[in-house]
């Protein structure tokens, strides 16, 4: 199943110190392998089981990662869970003992889990790995890190700083929810955290509950719905600020117990208390977003801005370094994450592209590493683009053509493929583009992605109802080489990991009507907001991702063919799936997709599919 061409596969040459980090039984499941130190295998649970946010055992990732390695289970040095249970444990059972006898019901339904599974991890893992292939139990030393631990480690030991603050910031590990640390050659100290129950993560996903998302799934609509508030929103801040929580000075802050819901009940918040408040009832799943909806995300989302900027001046101050490393769900607030950039308190950011949980499986593994055995690190950047999925040879695709009896055509050079590509997006198709290794983290970064023409008016519309069966008022993201950010962007940003939102050059933007700013959502849709409307948000922001020819040189490739045909040498980039689909990882899940949507060509290596 696997192109071993397209792998590192190095400890098949030299082998070295293996360890396999995991994270399970939340959210975002994952497997990491690491050799030496070096990053050798990254995947998601979801992306091979096709269940969405797979909180499961990632035994089909572990498979890949051991497979990718080239490597037996007996073979690893260690396996090493993202958390530790036991203290996971602590802090539920404290939290229910302090609400009692509110909370029952939430507690006789987690309990049996944490009995039957979470207490007993290790015995857990040593069957689900026997299951798939028997190995001797003993041999097999099985570690825990802390939740904020892996987060930490999965930034600052990925990243290319031999010396950094790090920020990590998510919903709620095993007590930490915040925590501010520092890294320094292979040294992790942290400084500073915030606990449970106080949660930056769990106040945005409160509102994201409120605003009618899936908590855990939906934090990044409530981020893009947010610019379409108005002034309105300043009410809704002032009253987050004045009852909801409290923010200090340092960036630490205080959530007010009494409106939420999720210490000892089965919902986020206090609906009651939260209509009193804002005058309106949690939406329902689907029902029609209004302004007070914008309203509110706009709120959560200045709030968090705010706080963000709090804690990382806390940092700089507390560290005296001008280097910063970001990890935890939160991070991938991109939106956020472009103030901090532009607050200019750090003279260079790194954001763990998989910065949520799942990364905390490569974190898990890089701590064991550095921290556990005490080995020293490699200069350098340890993501290599975030390309650590399975890739998959010509003759692989060639037999999916052939097994589903289509008609495609092989292209011996890429600068013809690359000619018959750029043409077909100028000429306004959909494309979807398979290469090379899959993408590790919510992002697609040009291996699993769908390429469209950004210039064209009707392309934001058409993506989002037509291919990813998506709410109309999400935005798209540009992906340009990096060669080219001074001629689009307004200030030049390395962006590899599309963590970062940007304004565009001043000249590119079109006059606004009059009263845009009052206009309801889906009028405000309709405004050609810039020469490149289908990537620029209705705040006149975009979140973008830049390419260099040595981390990808098939996606930056296509952009200069794009660029020499039309002038501009910059793609819509979006992830490679329909709504509520993990995305697509094989050729025929590439193809199913494809085959199932009005997507025009599909290109996978060389070889494209036509409808």
């Amino acid at each position: 199943m696997i192109d071993r061409a397209a792998g590192v596969g190095i400890c098949c040459i030299l082998p070295g110190m293996l360890i396999l980090g995991i994270s399970a039984f939340y959210h975002d499941s994952a497997a990491a392998l690491v050799c030496d130190g070096e990053v050798l295998a990254a995947a998601q649970e979801e992306r091979f089981s096709r269940i969405k946010n797979d909180p499961g055992f990632p035994i089909q990732a572990i498979k890949y990662c051991l497979e990718e390695g080239g490597i037996s289970v007996e073979e690893l040095d260690a396996l090493v869970f993202y958390d530790k249970p036991l203290l996971k444990m602590e802090r539920l059972l404290e939290s229910y003992h302090s609400h009692a006898p509110a909370g029952l019901r939430s507690f006789l339904k987690a309990m049996p889990v944490w009995m039957r599974q979470k207490m007993m991890l290790r015995k857990v893992i040593r069957d689900e790995l026997s299951a798939w292939r028997p190995f001797d139990k003993k041999k097999l030393k099985i570690l825990f890190t802390e939740h904020h631990l892996s987060h930490a480690a999965s930034a600052f030991y990925a990243s290319p700083f031999k010396e950094a603050a790090i920020l990590t910031i998510d919903g709620v590990g095993e007590w930490s929810t915040t925590s501010i640390g520092a890294g320094s050659g292979k040294d992790i100290r942290f400084l500073k955290e915030i606990r449970f129950p106080h949660s930056l993560g769990l106040l945005y996903s409160a509102v994201t509950y409120y605003c009618g998302f899936e908590v855990n799934a939906g934090e990044y609509k409530l981020m893009g719905l947010a610019p379409y508030g108005d002034e309105g929103y300043e009410r809704f801040k002032d009253m987050m600020l004045d009852r909801l929580v409290t923010v200090y000075e340092d960036g630490s802050f205080f959530l007010h117990q009494e409106f939420f819901d999720y210490m000892s009940g089965l919902r986020m918040v206090n609906d009651t208390r939260w209509e009193e408040l804002f005058g309106f009832p949690p939406r329902a799943a689907g029902a029609p977003l209004e302004q007070h909806h914008c309203n509110l995300a706009l709120a959560v989302q200045r709030v968090t801005e705010e706080i963000m900027l709090k804690l990382a001046a806390t940092a700089k101050r507390l560290t005296g370094m001008d280097r910063l490393c970001l990890a935890g769900g939160v991070a991938l607030n991109c939106v956020a994450n472009g103030r901090l950039l532009d607050a200019g308190m750090f003279r260079e950011i790194y954001i763990q592209p998989a910065a949520g949980d799942a990364g905390g499986a490569l974190g898990a593994a890089l701590a064991g590493y550095h921290i556990y055995f005490g080995k020293e690190r490699a200069a350098g950047d340890k993501m290599s683009g975030a390309y650590l999925g399975p890739g998959y040879s010509t003759e692989e695709v060639r037999r999916l053509c052939r097994s589903q009896r289509v008609v495609f055509k092989e292209y011996e050079t890429d600068e013809e493929l690359m000619g018959v590509v750029a043409r077909s997006l100028a000429d306004g198709k959909i494309v979807g583009w398979f290469q090379g290794r899959m993408e590790f983290g919510p992002r697609a970064l040009g291996n699993r992605s769908i390429l469209a023409d950004p210039r064209n008016p009707g392309m934001q519309k058409k993506l989002n109802l037509s291919i990813k069966n998506r709410e109309s008022f999400r935005p798209f993201a540009p992906v340009m080489r990096w060669e080219d950010v001074g001629r689009y962007l307004e200030s030049g940003v390395y962006s590899p990991y599309m963590l970062l939102t940007r304004r565009l050059q001043e000249d590119l933007y079109n006059e606004l009507p009059e009263g845009y700013a009052q206009l309801p959502m889906k009028e405000k849709l309709e405004v050609v907001r810039s020469k490149f409307p289908a990537i620029t948000h209705v705040d006149g922001s975009c979140r973008v991702q830049t390419v260099r020819k040595e981390i990808n040189p098939k996606l930056w490739g296509l952009l200069e063919a794009f660029g020499r045909l039309t002038g501009d040498g910059m793609l819509i980039n979006t992830s490679f799936n329909v709504r509520d689909e993990p995305i697509v990882c094989s050729p025929t899940e590439a193809y199913m997709c494809f085959r199932n949507t009005e997507m025009d060509l599909l290109v996978m290596g060389n070889i494209i599919i036509f409808k």
